[in-house]
């Protein structure tokens, strides 16, 4: 049988992910063959290459729509569609495979071809082919690309349609070279038609299409098309910014002539990034992924170009190390090492490893040291950073050349002594680079991320290391402003906020803080090292003198230095709290506090109510015992009262008569086990019996005194004398004003009303069981 007339189409198939893909135009033939039957052919117009050949199955199904469209399924999920230029053409192709198929010419179905999405997916790619179609490049035309451009946008068909058609390499560099023209002729509007088209190119988000408009011929007239942006008054001058301003520095000569296009690309890339979005936002995080992935994969090539490069790197740390390099230069090596190191952040976890052994091997942390010991601050914050990127990737690495450094150099110049001098010194008056440095040392002693292995424990050889070689210089700054001489000389010239070892100082407040936050991580982490150096230096005891900080973060942070050793519930440290009295610094900023409802307030009484629901003994009777007396007038919360119920029980339990009680009760079981030998079973019952109820007689008896005290505590009257605030004394003690509230009636005097009842306690003397004391009520209000 003779071949058919060939048609004009155009042939699409139906992708994975259920788009229509466009394989491109040619003419198809319906061909007859002995061997296979009949065949659909379909060859390419220009280059008369063969783009299908589909062979017509009876179980295919076929499907001709809108006269101009034949569909089929040769598989799951995989369609093929042809889409004719004529009518007639598509109707002599549909009688061909009817006629194989076996059926009438006139149905338009052969079987179940597909579902309504997929068949309303291929009318929208169809009628996107008859849209997309793009205009000559010239100035006439630049309003209707632009209008192309845009409406492109208004369905993700639409938008990859348009992508495909401009990977025409030619097509975007005609279009930037009309830019030149716009701007000699003066041709406003077509300069902003293209910063619409160019912009609108670069949210394509392709990376082939990337690879155009960034290349060397193209991207300055990238970046001089989004100089006129219609929505300004006046075009920017980015080129001119580019071309001039900006200058590259070669801090050590780049010989690859590769290399430096590279980072001139990645450069004006990011460049254009900025001006897409020139402020952070949510588009940004979700836009352009692929402009992100070119600018990382950019990195890494100069990352990697850098790395393989055998002279580069080695002469960066040379000169960095060099004592004869003037500070210009060094400042320029370290600040293009800081970039470099932020280029890595875009490596992979392996890559990266293999980089910073590298790094380290060539001398990287030799470096940073040499750089740290330099007067200049830009340098000594940006060999922090650098620091900060090693420290962040691997902390075990520090730690070991910190330690192999202080077995070779006996002086203290080490790099961690360094570090640490960094962040006391801070300049910052609000210590950024302070706090950083205080992070960046917690993650090196944080034992989390230390290796412990059968022949190898890096926990205790660098904990024992830095508690003997560094912790002295981290305390400094604590220790001088707690010193008797600095105190004394604040007492005498009074507080001055100018003063820096004043307590009063706002920016040595700060800095105290971030010692005690850090030294507050060791005691929770570091329990054997940090104890023995807070009981040898008597720590403790210089901490809560910040409690007379006029500022409260710095008082609370003493006091949570203080709670969490408490909360360690170690007999050493609560023995060390009692023969120091160190809980009367903080009763006394407590009682400083008053009536005002604070954080303050909230985190004394709090670390009392854990010592009474913990139940620790020594120190419940220390406080108890010491400052009861002081605190019993505080009854809108009952912390202290059961304290002293505790306390009180406690003491009960210890005394002669509970001894004496229980040694009864134990010679009664004693005695009711020998007459279980001695005598008969009914005398054995009987003494069983005798003995339970003494028992619980003593029990009962003991449940009652308990009950009649807390009863006791816990009882109100309506006629008591009231106790004010105690007040301290020059002498440094408390005095209390009493005022009974029967004279305060009869004399009317408003400062004598009874404000809240104290409640009373029992004791061994009738007369102080009958003087009853009053406080204020506490007021729920927030003090500043």
């Amino acid at each position: 049988m003779a071949d058919k007339t060939s048609h004009p189409v155009r042939l699409y198939s139906l992708n994975e992910s259920k788009h229509w893909d466009y394989l491109g135009s040619g003419l198809v033939t319906t061909v007859y063959t002995q061997t296979q039957g009949a065949a659909l052919l379909v060859r390419s117009e220009t280059s008369g290459s063969l783009i299908l050949e589909s062979e017509i199955l009876r179980d295919t199904p076929y499907q001709k729509q809108k006269d101009t469209l034949i569909v089929w399924s040769e598989a799951e999920n995989h369609g093929m569609a042809l889409s004719f230029q004529d009518i007639g053409g598509c109707h002599a192709t549909w009688e061909d495979i009817c006629q194989v198929q076996g059926k009438d010419p006139s149905v338009s179905i052969t079987q179940d071809l597909l579902d309504d999405l997929e068949e309303d997916l291929l009318n929208e790619t169809l009628e996107t082919d008859d849209m997309l179609e793009l205009p000559n490049c010239e100035l006439s035309k630049l309003k209707d690309i632009a209008d192309l451009v845009t409406s492109a946008f208004t369905s993700p068909i639409r938008n990859k349609r348009l992508a495909l058609l401009l990977e025409n390499e030619n097509y975007i560099k005609k279009l930037l070279q009309l830019l030149p023209s716009c701007e000699n002729l003066g041709y406003t509007e077509g300069l902003y038609h293209l910063h619409t088209i160019i912009k609108g190119i670069l949210f394509l988000d392709k990376t082939s299409l990337f690879d155009i408009l960034f290349s060397d011929e193209c991207i300055m007239n990238v970046v001089g098309c989004l100089e006129y942006d219609p929505a300004l008054a006046q075009p920017k001058r980015h080129r001119e910014f580019l071309t001039q301003n900006a200058k590259f520095k070669e801090v050590v000569p780049i010989t690859t002539c590769k290399l430096r296009q590279r980072i001139h690309q990645t450069y004006r890339v990011q460049y254009i990034q900025d001006i897409l979005f020139p402020t952070p936002s949510v588009l940004e995080d979700n836009s352009l992924s692929a402009l992100k992935t070119f600018i990382s994969l950019s990195k890494m090539e100069i990352i990697h170009m850098l790395q393989t490069d055998d002279e580069f790197l080695p002469e960066v740390f040379a000169q960095l190390k060099d004592k004869t390099t003037d500070d210009d230069k060094r400042r320029e090596l370290i600040l293009f090492f800081k970039e470099f190191c932020t280029f890595t952040q875009t490596l992979k976890s392996r890559n990266k490893n293999a980089l910073f052994k590298t790094l380290t091997q060539m001398g990287i942390l030799s470096a940073v040291k040499v750089v740290m010991s330099l007067d200049d601050l830009q340098i000594r914050s940006a060999a922090t950073d650098i620091f900060a990127y090693l420290v962040e990737h691997s902390p075990t690495m520090i730690r070991e050349f910190i330690i192999e450094e202080a077995q070779q150099n006996e002086d203290a110049n080490l790099l961690i002594n360094l570090i640490i001098k960094q962040m006391i010194c801070d300049t910052d008056p609000e210590l950024a680079g302070a706090f950083q440095i205080m992070e960046l040392l917690r993650y090196l002693l944080d034992p989390d991320n230390m290796l412990v292995t059968p022949y190898k424990c890096e926990r205790s050889k660098f904990l024992n290391f830095f508690y003997k070689q560094c912790m002295h210089n981290v305390i400094a700054p604590l220790l001088a402003t707690t010193s008797e001489d600095t105190l004394e000389e604040d007492h005498r010239l009074g507080t001055g906020e100018n003063n820096k070892n004043c307590l009063d100082n706002y920016q040595t407040a700060q800095l105290l803080s971030l010692i005690l936050e850090l030294l507050t991580f060791c005691v929770q982490h570091h329990t054997y090292y940090i104890k023995y150096y807070i009981l040898r230096k008597d720590l403790l005891r210089n901490v809560l003198i910040l409690m007379n900080s006029r500022h409260t973060f710095l008082v609370l942070c003493a006091l949570r230095f203080m709670r969490k050793i408490i909360g360690l519930k170690d007999e050493v440290y609560n023995r060390y709290i009692i023969e120091g009295n160190l809980f009367e610094p903080v009763v006394n900023a407590f009682l400083d506090n008053g009536t005002r409802y604070n954080m303050l307030n909230s985190a004394v009484i709090e670390m009392f109510e854990y010592i009474r629901t913990e139940n620790i003994k020594s120190l419940v009777a220390h406080v108890v015992e010491n400052f009861y007396e002081t605190l019993e007038w505080i009854n809108y919360i009952h912390t202290f009262k059961a304290l002293r119920i505790k306390y009180e029980k406690e003491k009960a339990r210890k005394s002669p008569g509970w001894k004496s009680l229980t040694s009864t009760q134990n010679n009664s079981k004693i005695f009711v086990r020998s007459a279980r030998v001695l005598e008969n079973k009914e005398v054995y019952v009987k003494g069983n019996i005798e003995n339970i109820e003494e028992e619980e007689a003593g029990t009962k008896l003991m449940e009652n005194d308990y009950q009649d005290d807390y009863d006791k505590c816990m009882e109100t009257e309506e006629n008591e004398d009231k106790v004010y605030v105690p007040k301290r004394t020059s002498s440094g003690g408390y005095k209390f004003t009493y005022s009974h509230s029967v004279d305060a009636t009869e004399t009317g005097d408003p400062s004598c009303s009874q404000v809240m009842r104290l409640v009373d306690y029992p004791d061994d003397d009738e007369e102080e069981d009958k003087e009853d004391e009053t406080a204020f009520r506490k007021r729920p209000r927030l003090s500043l």
